[in-house]
């Protein structure tokens, strides 16, 4: 077949064979974009002798989608304007202003432009609206609220964690947790797509369901979630499917996932992957470690370190 045939093929309805040039507004497949209708009629018409090849078309569009590299959840930090930890020990959320820090911003003393310390004081404000703390869990959780109502995801995801733990004082409805869940998911944080996925896997508040539970981790996964990406792995490799396993941890190293980056190493080590992907990995793996660094947030993981001890 020609090039040109493939074109007539493409701007002309699967179906009937009528043209654009004939007045039809030819719409794509949804599934597969490979082939156009001029109608509704011809579409299913031509169902049969095209379902094979659509499903086949929709399942490659779906792993080209899921197996790229996602863009970093959370972004920069604000005020250092670096790459925000994947791990949420490297980041901190802040109730008053909706920001997430990171932990070297979060730990660093404030200064004027003449060098004077502002506040010695730093970890009862905000790092980044200078918010004093909130005295009590109250509070806190008073603030939580306020954020949820104004549409900060994030927020409304901690409600969601609190009623599903049934913690400060909110009673256990998971109902009322997946609700807030998928609210969240709607205004953009990949996280609660997660705990959905998380709730179909162990039946906390639904049927057990797996197929829904990898729906949810690959939205998490696609929308930069890390843990999601990591179960996914772990769902494929029980599965069997070691290829996909270790594409999953791939993207999840390279996201800075310490644990994704160990399974891959042990699969090397088993004969199982070659040298070649746990090279990579591991590049890819030291590469994002260099993103996030900063003396800021090695000061603040050592002096957190310190404190464990104390």
């Amino acid at each position: 077949m020609s090039m040109n045939d493939k074109t007539d093929i493409v701007s002309s309805c699967a179906n009937c064979g009528k043209g654009e040039e004939e007045g039809s507004n030819l719409k794509s497949c949804a599934a597969c974009k490979l082939v156009k209708y001029c109608s509704r009629e011809c579409q299913q018409a031509h169902r049969p002798q095209h379902k094979k090849e659509c499903r086949k078309r929709a399942k490659e569009l779906h792993d080209e989608e899921l197996f790229k590299q996602p863009p970093s959840q959370h972004g920069d930090c604000p005020i250092c304007f670096q790459r925000l930890p994947t791990l949420a020990t490297g980041w901190g959320y802040q109730t008053c202003c909706g920001k997430i820090i990171c932990s070297g911003c979060s730990y660093a003393p404030v200064f004027d432009n003449q060098g004077n310390l502002v506040d010695n004081d730093k970890q009862n404000k905000c790092p980044f609206c200078r918010t004093s703390a909130p005295c009590t869990q109250e509070k806190a959780i008073e603030r939580v609220q306020k954020r949820a109502e104004v549409g900060d995801a994030v927020a409304m995801y901690n409600l969601g964690s609190y009623f599903a733990n049934g913690a400060y004082g909110y009673p256990q409805d998971h109902t009322k947790a997946l609700e807030l869940y998928n609210r969240a998911g709607e205004l953009g944080y990949a996280g609660s797509y997660c705990s959905i996925g998380s709730a179909y896997y162990k039946g906390e508040g639904v049927e057990v369901d797996y197929k829904k539970a990898t729906h949810y981790y690959e939205l998490a996964a696609m929308r930069g979630d890390v843990i999601a990406r990591h179960n996914l792995g772990v769902n494929e490799a029980r599965a069997g499917n070691l290829d996909r396993a270790l594409k999953h941890f791939f993207v999840a190293a390279r996201s800075g996932l310490s644990e994704s980056l160990r399974i891959i190493k042990q699969f090397y080590t088993n004969g199982q992957a070659t040298k070649e992907l746990y090279t990579k990995a591991l590049q890819s793996y030291q590469e994002y470690l260099s993103e996030v660094k900063s003396d800021q947030r090695d000061e603040a993981a050592a002096a957190r370190e310190d404190n464990r001890y104390h």
